[in-house]
């Protein structure tokens, strides 16, 4: 078992203060997550010889590894120069990962189109059909799985709220039928209410590709009738959960960890909170704590 800090809300520290902090936070592990100066959003990395190799020393000197890294390209785009974009920028993100000896790589099923195209449901306007951004997907897993599976490096794919997929039965249906071993599921619990309404059902459907859980808790958006939140105007189609500390939402902890031990998860765990920036280090120690806990009382 891994236990991983997201470290998004200390994206502002250096790149190399970045594991002296993640150890003194009490992490052996990073998931590096998208950052300005390392792999960017939706953007070429930003990673040069002597900053890699910075990195990679500041790693070994605090004795912090890195379990995963995170990139965020628009590889479910239909428009192909956007996609054809993203395979450039997976392509040299996975060279990153070899020269860093990281063996795992996460990313979400995609959003689709570029915001200024549009992000419809139907074809006017530039936007794009679920259909059209689930064929760009398979396009460039077409394209990237081989590269994976030479290089020996695992994919982890979540579905995200506002992708093209959203809920957990079609992603893990995708990801079985893409039938490598190089490429698993990633359950995120803040998205549990998006993904579907048993929670130990979905965990256990996922488990023969499930390598991977980002913790951190959330609302239940379809409460009370759906009115846990109230969104204007009336029918809008925004997407709404959070990343909380754990008990500060109203994910089932007990059944989540306990599920995870039933089906025998020994995969990456990271804590995934970006709510409470103003006490990030705060929220980042309580994390590691917590999941340790729950480690301590189901994996025995």
């Amino acid at each position: 078992m891994k236990i991983a800090l997201d470290p998004f809300m200390h994206r502002h520290v250096p790149l190399d203060d970045l594991p002296r902090l993640a150890a003194d936070l009490g992490y052996e592990y990073i998931e590096l997550s998208p950052r300005a100066d390392f792999l960017d959003w939706f953007v070429h990395p930003r990673v040069y010889p002597e900053r890699l190799q910075s990195f990679k020393k500041s790693l070994k000197d605090h004795g912090v590894q890195l379990s995963s890294l995170l990139p965020m390209y628009r590889w479910a785009s239909p428009h192909e120069d956007e996609r054809q974009a993203a395979i450039k920028y997976w392509k040299k993100a996975i060279e990153i990962a070899v020269e860093l000896g990281v063996d795992t790589m996460n990313s979400e099923m995609g959003r689709g189109p570029h915001p200024e195209r549009g992000s419809c449901s139907s074809c006017c306007q530039g936007g794009a059909t679920t259909e059209s951004s689930e064929a760009s997907w398979w396009r460039s897993m077409e394209e990237l799985v081989p590269i994976f599976e030479r290089e020996g490096i695992q994919l982890n794919v979540e579905p995200h709220p506002d992708d093209f997929v959203e809920t957990l039965h079609p992603a893990v249906d995708m990801i079985r039928t893409v039938n490598s071993n190089n490429v698993k599921f990633l359950y995120c619990a803040p998205h549990t209410f998006h993904f579907g309404d048993d929670m130990e059902q979905m965990i256990r459907d996922c488990a023969p590709v499930l390598a991977h859980v980002h913790v951190a808790d959330t609302f239940n958006h379809k409460a009370s009738s759906g009115l846990r939140y109230i969104i204007n105007p009336p029918g809008s189609t925004a997407r709404v959960h959070q990343h909380l500390n754990i008990g500060e939402g109203e994910v089932n902890w007990d059944l989540f960890f306990k599920t995870l031990a039933d089906v025998g998860f020994d995969g990456i765990m990271t804590s995934c909170v970006f709510a409470w920036e103003e006490k990030a280090e705060e929220s980042s120690r309580f994390m590691r704590g917590e999941i340790q806990s729950y480690v301590d009382k189901y994996w025995k």
